[in-house]
C-alpha cells in the first residue's frame, strides 16, 4: 500500500463551482420554463425568474455543486486521505461563495478558487420530478475564470503535483486556455488527463473546443444521451452506444503513452467501457424505485468513485465498481451528498 503522503494532491479538478438550488417541482413548472428532464442547459433570459419562483413555491435545498467539484468531492470521500484532491474554479465574493468554500474544505478538498469581484457566485437550478433531474445553470462568476489565476505559482503548483486530471466538458464554455495548459502538461509528463462529454449542448455547440482536446483525453466519460448526440454531431449514423464508445476510444491521440478508454453510463443499464477496440459491460447496483431520491449528481459521483480507484492504479473493473457504488449512494440522497464514511471495499 502506498503511504498517504504519496497521494497528496494526486487528483486535480477544474470546473464551474455552482450552488445547487434544488427542489421537487411539478410538470407545470417544467412546461412554464421549457425544461426537459434528464437534460443540462445554460440559463437563458427566460429562465432567470425561475430561481426565485423555486424558492417561494417549493421546498428548496441549497447544496454546493458544479459537475467537476461534485466528482472531486466524491473522489476525496472515497479516498479518505486528507488533501488527496485539489480543485480550481471561480466564485463570487458573497455568502454563497463563502458557503461553497466551507463545504468543499470540510469535504477535505484543497480548493483554490479565483474570486471574482463583480459577479455573484454561480447557481444551478435543479428541478426534480419523479426522481429525474434537469439542470439549468446560471454561471455568473463561474464564467469569469481566468487563465492568469492558473498561472500563479501557488496554483500551477497544484498542476505540477497532480498525476491525474479531471475536467467536465462544461468548463469548455469558460476557459479553453486553462484546459490547454493542463492537457499539454499532462501529455508532456505522461500524466492521465480525463474529461466528460457532460451534456448534449456541449457536444453540439462546443464541438470544436471538444475536438481540440479529445487527442489529450486518456479517459472520456459520458452518458448514453451525450454519446448519441456526439455520434450524431460527428455524422456517425449510429445510436448503438457500444459502437459509439469504441469509435470515441479510437479517435486520434496526442501521445501514445496511454490508449484511450471510453466509459459510458446508461442509468440503470450496464456501464459500457471501450478500450482496445473491445467493449466490456458492467452491471450497476439496481435500486428499487421507492429508494430513489433524485438522480442529481449520479454521473458526477460515478466519475468520482471511478477516479478514486484509478489514482490507486486499480483495475478498470474496480474503478467501475467504485463508480457504481458512489452513484448508488448519491441517488438515495438529495443532490450530490453522501454519508460520513464510504462502505466500499
Amino acid at each position: 500500500m502506498t503511504s498517504s503522503n504519496n497521494y497528496d494532491g494526486i487528483l486535480l479538478g477544474m470546473g464551474n463551482p455552482l450552488l445547487d438550488i434544488s427542489a421537487v417541482v411539478d410538470e407545470d413548472f417544467l412546461t412554464k420554463y421549457d425544461i426537459k428532464l434528464n437534460n443540462a442547459i445554460l440559463a437563458e433570459e427566460k429562465h432567470l425568474p425561475m430561481y426565485d419562483e423555486m424558492s417561494s413555491k417549493f421546498n428548496v435545498e441549497y447544496i454546493a455543486g458544479g459537475a467537476t467539484q461534485n466528482s472531486i468531492k466524491v473522489a476525496q470521500w472515497m479516498l479518505q486521505i486528507p488533501g488527496a484532491t485539489s480543485y480550481m474554479g471561480s466564485i463570487g465574493k458573497d455568502k454563497y461563495g463563502e458557503a461553497m468554500k466551507k463545504d468543499a474544505t470540510a469535504a477535505g478538498v484543497n480548493v483554490h478558487y479565483y474570486e471574482d469581484e463583480s459577479a455573484p457566485t454561480g447557481t444551478c437550478g435543479v428541478c426534480v420530478v419523479g426522481g429525474e433531474r434537469s439542470l439549468i445553470a446560471n454561471l455568473s462568476a463561474a464564467n469569469c475564470y481566468k487563465v492568469e489565476h492558473l498561472k500563479k505559482p501557488e496554483n500551477w503548483a497544484l498542476v505540477e503535483k497532480a498525476k491525474f486530471y479531471y475536467i467536465a466538458g462544461f468548463f469548455l464554455t469558460v476557459s479553453t486556455e486553462s484546459i490547454q495548459l493542463v492537457s499539454e502538461h499532462a501529455a508532456a509528463n505522461n500524466k492521465v488527463f480525463t474529461m466528460n462529454l457532460s451534456a448534449p449542448f456541449i457536444c453540439e455547440f462546443f464541438k470544436d473546443a471538444q475536438e481540440k482536446f479529445l487527442p489529450y483525453m486518456d479517459f472520456v466519460f459520458g452518458n448514453e444521451t451525450e454519446a448519441r448526440t456526439f455520434s450524431k454531431v460527428h455524422g456517425w449514423e449510429t445510436e448503438d452506444v457500444e459502437q459509439i464508445a469504441i469509435k470515441i476510444s479510437q479517435l486520434p491521440k496526442a501521445t501514445g503513452t496511454y490508449k484511450r478508454t471510453t466509459v459510458i453510463t446508461q442509468g440503470a443499464d450496464p456501464v459500457v467501457v471501450a478500450q482496445d477496440g473491445k467493449v466490456t459491460k458492467y452491471p450497476v447496483i439496481l435500486l428499487p424505485k421507492e429508494k430513489l431520491v433524485d438522480t442529481n449528481g449520479a454521473g458526477d459521483a460515478f466519475v468520482g468513485g471511478f477516479m478514486s480507484q484509478l489514482v490507486k492504479e486499480k483495475s478498470i473493473e474496480e474503478c467501475v465498481k467504485a463508480g457504481c457504488y458512489a452513484s448508488n449512494v448519491v441517488i438515495q440522497r438529495s443532490g450530490c451528498t453522501y454519508p460520513e464514511k464510504p462502505d466500499f471495499n
